[in-house]
């Protein structure tokens, strides 16, 4: 939940559903796929195009490749492909989304095997929510979808001095009783930090001053976060920090 009266120049939206889902599959570097029951882990053997298509790369003379080169007419049976989300730090539940996608394959002129996606939903913490085709056709996924991983891990390993000045703009109460904070996620409107405690944990957002357009830009939201920590007095909470997750 965010602040009340927080001040304008720190508020932003949340990425959307869709734009979840597309920032997952970006990052993606393993997928399960069930097709006729049958469950095949694939591992770097997927691509996505602009419009957020994806095709799947299977090795030579695995049962997919098999499958689709005896199916009629490039069709092969409906496809069922899984991709779990994990935090890049060591926090506690490293999962932090699953996204499903359902549809059918269909051979393309390279051997591969591209999704024709008639259903995707996204299960967070929160809940799980089903998103549309055209909607995840529309999305984009986030700008450090693909760097995020090292951009946090470096946060955590190089600057966890960084982690505890941020944490100033949670509400104190948070901090009560906490045994570690590590980055959890980052993305172009903000980041959120795990606050773990001797049993449980929670999670906190801090947003931006304003949302990332490049990667490079992630190190100066980060520096106007710090000043604002700087001149947070007695931790009060400036920009606002919204609470998620359960203890």
């Amino acid at each position: 939940m965010s602040a009340p009266d927080a001040p304008a120049a720190f508020m932003a939206a949340d990425p959307s559903a869709a734009e979840r889902i597309r920032s997952v599959l970006a990052r993606a570097q393993s997928l399960s796929l069930t097709m006729d029951g049958h469950r095949h882990d694939l591992v770097g053997g997927h691509t996505i195009d602009d419009r957020g298509r994806l095709t799947l790369h299977p090795p030579a003379g695995s049962p997919p490749v098999t499958q689709a080169a005896s199916a009629p007419g490039g069709a092969v049976a409906a496809a069922l492909l899984e991709f779990t989300d994990i935090a890049a730090t060591s926090v506690r539940d490293r999962v932090r989304a699953r996204v499903t996608l359902s549809g059918r394959l269909t051979r393309t002129h390279d051997s591969g095997l591209r999704l024709d996606t008639e259903r995707a939903t996204l299960e967070t913490a929160a809940g799980t929510v089903t998103v549309g085709r055209d909607e995840l056709v529309l999305a984009e996924a986030d700008p450090l979808a693909v760097h995020e991983a090292a951009m946090l891990t470096h946060l955590a390993d190089a600057h966890d001095d960084v982690v505890t000045r941020l944490t100033r703009l949670a509400e104190p109460r948070l901090l009560h009783g906490v045994v570690r904070v590590q980055p959890l996620a980052l993305d172009r409107h903000g980041i959120t930090l795990r606050c773990e405690y001797a049993r449980g944990h929670r999670d906190v957002r801090i947003l931006f001053p304003a949302p990332v357009r490049e990667p490079g830009q992630a190190g100066e939201q980060i520096r106007h976060l710090l000043a604002a920590a700087r001149a947070c007095p007695h931790h009060r909470r400036v920009p606002p920090a919204r609470l998620t997750g359960r203890q």
